[in-house]
């Protein structure tokens, strides 16, 4: 799997594709995280790169394709990536077509997060105000100043790719003001309609999510015979003590109307004996 996120910066295109990594096991190649790397190394490239992203500008593309050439031949790349932040102009996109042609491998879709700009400003003034607060260094290209200037390279030199990619019917837009959850369903069924995820990979999270609910109402089904069976251990205890219970009972039942008969008779004879021997006197 192929994939290029396209999308303003601040649109989320780093945190979908860091979703997207860990769901079907694919690389990001993100040439921001590149290039910082190189800017807190110090290299030679390094304070070249800080120098301009510190002005809001681009990178030199042939940099920037050569860091993407030497990432894809890694093993970790052998299933798929992710490009984030790249291409950000049409002769990028040519010359990275030209790349992917060389090496024998093609594109599998290009996603496009539509966002608000202004919305994108007023979530940047409030993050840098947080950070500040809390006492946080804040990057030199993370400040409404520097975003103001990348939205304007970005509708100058990159809205032209959505064209671009559009007649090559390579893309697809998402929303990107929705929420990250709701985004990353619409990037699933999206990839799921192109081809790029085999079904078999839809199949198996499917499978692990009912395999969890079978596992649960198997323990519920156990639990069940368990229960009765001690229900019935039980019962045979249950009826020892009623059989004892209501011998106890008859017992004393019969020993009282014994006892209540003998009772009733006696009183009756008594009197008579004493009456007859007071009268012959």
């Amino acid at each position: 799997m192929r994939i290029i996120l396209l999308g303003p910066p601040g649109s989320g295109k780093g945190t979908q594709a860091q979703l997207l990594v860990q769901r079907y096991g694919i690389v990001q190649l993100s040439t921001g995280e590149m290039l910082r790397a190189a800017v807190a190394a110090g290299t030679p490239v390094g304070l070249k790169a800080k120098e301009i992203m510190g002005n809001g500008g681009l990178v030199p593309d042939d940099v920037v394709v050569g860091i993407i050439s030497d990432r894809i031949d890694l093993p970790d790349a052998k299933n798929g990536f992710i490009l984030d932040g790249f291409p950000r102009t049409v002769p990028q996109a040519e010359a990275l077509d030209e790349l992917l042609k060389h090496k024998h491998l093609k594109l599998d879709a290009v996603i496009e997060l539509r966002v608000n700009e202004s919305a994108l400003l007023q979530r940047v003034e409030t993050r840098v105000a947080q950070m500040r607060e809390r006492g946080e260094e804040v990057r030199v290209d993370d400040t409404p100043e520097v975003l103001t200037k990348r939205l304007a390279s970005y509708r100058s030199l990159t809205e032209p790719l959505i064209h671009y990619y559009s007649e090559r019917r390579k893309l697809s837009t998402i929303d990107g003001m929705m929420t990250i959850e709701e985004v990353t369903r619409a990037i699933h069924r999206l990839l799921l309609a192109l081809g790029a995820v085999e079904p078999k990979t839809h199949a198996k999270t499917t499978a692990r999510s009912a395999a969890k609910r079978g596992t649960k109402k198997a323990a519920k089904t156990v639990k069940k015979p368990a229960k009765t069976a001690k229900k019935a251990a039980k019962a045979p205890k249950k009826a020892a003590k009623g059989a004892k219970k209501s011998a106890k009972t008859a017992v004393k039942k019969t020993a009282k109307k014994a006892v209540e008969k003998a009772a009733k008779k006696a009183p009756k004879k008594s009197p008579k004996k004493v009456t007859k021997k007071r009268a012959k006197r």
